[in-house]
């Protein structure tokens, strides 16, 4: 069992789950025992760069299964001793993750969810896309114990800072945990952290380090503790960062309105395009797409990553730590690519747009209709820079 959750092999966890629950005065020793054994070893190697996510993700599955299979032995074992009487599941904690309002990137949420359901935790994944609201009634309706938002685009980052206030105004007192690829430990400190004062705000690095979060923070013994060094070492981050502020000035906005750009579209050829408004293009053939594939946040986000010069996709595969598992984890994501493809389980669609424009006498960009130019049809409002600069 050690070694198929070492070598991420499912193909017979539950006839050894089976015999070793037969070999065990109980099931819950199987789970104690050779489960919690491997994962352990699966731990200290991808602690020790041995082993890779893909690789973790796959022995976390391989738990989840053993684990999956042991369940009704255990609950039964648990109501015969209570005389007859069935009871719940006993989990170490419930989490609701979710991924913001404006945001559908859920990748590394998954992966969040696999780890921590394997440890244990009752994880409550909504998805993407939700609504404050939506985040603050499911954790008052599950009693979570822990709430954590995921974002990946930049808007989302503003988003999470809204999710904070309301979370405060709405009396949650759990804590909550931010991840994603534009949140940063410095972002939670100085825009987050200091609107949600109930319980712990903290982010979350990567998927690794989440069960470690979630056993410190529901620990009754020194989760007190955890969190004031939490909130010590965001505080001193804030401070860090508003002292670099101090370095900077500003400029008022006349006076940088007097430094911006100035071109003379006298002097440039203009190609007129092909057409004018909108094109759409529809059922687009998926192959097509395939070559504009960029393969670096894909390795990046299963943490694969290069030393120089095989940092980078194609070079990647020849890296002496990572390149074998390079190939494995690009292999299998060719093969879902193919099913997509072949099954047509999704459709592109695409839309582009030629307009004619030009900016104004401020800071702005003024866009007209297709067919007259005296008619304004959008204008992008854009901030001019004021920091000043040589």
């Amino acid at each position: 069992m050690e070694y198929a959750l070492i070598k991420g092999i499912d193909k017979h966890i539950e006839e050894d789950a089976e015999e070793a629950r037969k070999n065990y005065p109980r099931p819950l020793h199987v789970i104690e025992g050779p489960l919690m054994s491997g994962m352990s070893i699966v731990g200290e190697y991808f602690g020790s760069g041995k082993m890779f996510l893909p690789q973790v993700i796959k022995s976390a599955r391989v738990m989840k299964k053993a684990v999956n299979y042991l369940t009704p032995f255990m609950e039964a074992e648990k109501e015969a001793a209570n005389g007859g009487v069935k009871t719940e599941v006993q989990y170490n904690g419930t989490i609701v993750l979710a991924t913001v309002k404006g945001d559908v990137h859920d990748i590394g949420k998954n992966i969040v969810g696999v780890v921590l359901g394997c440890n244990n935790y009752k994880v409550i994944d909504m998805g993407v896309m939700q609504s404050c609201q939506a985040i603050v009634a499911m954790c008052e309706k599950e009693k979570a114990d822990i709430v954590g938002l995921s974002g990946l685009i930049t808007p989302s980052l503003d988003e999470m800072v809204f999710n904070a206030k309301q979370f405060q105004k709405a009396g949650l007192k759990i804590p909550l945990l931010i991840g994603g690829a534009t949140t940063s430990k410095m972002h939670t400190a100085v825009k987050i952290e200091p609107y949600y004062k109930a319980a712990p705000a903290m982010h979350v690095l990567d998927a690794s380090r989440a069960v470690v979060v979630a056993q410190k923070l529901l620990d009754p013994n020194n989760k007190h503790e955890y969190a004031q060094d939490i909130a010590e070492e965001y505080a001193e981050l804030r401070k860090e960062y508003y002292d670099s502020q101090k370095d900077k000035s500003f400029v008022s906005l006349a006076k940088a309105r007097t430094k911006k750009l100035n071109t003379n579209w006298d002097l440039v050829k203009i190609t007129k395009p092909s057409f004018l408004g909108t094109k759409v293009f529809k059922e687009y053939d998926l192959n097509k797409l395939l070559p504009f594939i960029d393969w670096d946040p894909f390795f990046q986000t299963w943490q694969i990553r290069g030393k120089y010069p095989n940092r980078t996709y194609p070079k990647i595969f020849n890296d002496k730590t990572v390149g074998e598992e390079a190939k494995k984890l690009f292999a299998a994501a060719q093969a879902m690519l193919k099913d997509v493809i072949d099954n047509k389980l999704i459709e592109a669609r695409g839309i582009i747009g030629f307009y004619p424009c030009n900016s104004n006498k401020e800071d702005d960009i003024e866009v007209y209709d297709e067919n007259d130019q005296e008619t304004l049809k959008a204008k992008f409002c854009t901030i001019r820079q004021q920091i000043d600069k040589d």
